[in-house]
């Protein structure tokens, strides 16, 4: 049961960072305008973002091979869920020392911090049942 629920989780994550990344990549300016909290963090940098968003691509696609490639699945996944995680870590400490308020916990739970939960889970139930 939780094998089919980390695959589904793992899937929905690889897809939706792919998406994200192939829109950062192809329209970076639009992106850093539409979704919430990134314009108060810092000035407009479509280098930086579209490096970002390769990034995202190759999140995603070590998700979703994760979802094909059972055996590889923990190796796969492992650094897309590091990766998150720091970027998760990162948000925290800004709010920690003062750079950002705290509501940018909330404003930043749904596109940072719940996929570095649901990667961190994923982690999890791939090494339990794999070792």
């Amino acid at each position: 049961m939780s094998q089919t629920i980390s695959v589904r989780i793992a899937m929905l994550l690889g897809l939706l960072a792919m998406v994200n990344g192939t829109f950062m990549i192809l329209a970076p300016e639009p992106w850093y305008w539409l979704v919430p909290g990134v314009s108060d963090r810092g000035p407009f940098n479509q280098h930086f973002l579209r490096d970002i968003g390769i990034n995202y691509l190759l999140i995603g696609a070590a998700f979703v091979l994760g979802c094909v490639y059972e055996r590889q699945r923990l190796a796969l996944w492992l650094f897309p869920a590091a990766w998150l995680l720091g970027h998760a870590l990162f948000h925290i400490w800004e709010v920690f020392v003062g750079l950002c308020s705290p509501i940018f916990l909330v404003i930043d739970f749904v596109g940072v911090t719940l996929p570095a939960l649901l990667s961190v889970y994923l982690i999890y139930v791939s090494y339990t049942l794999h070792r």
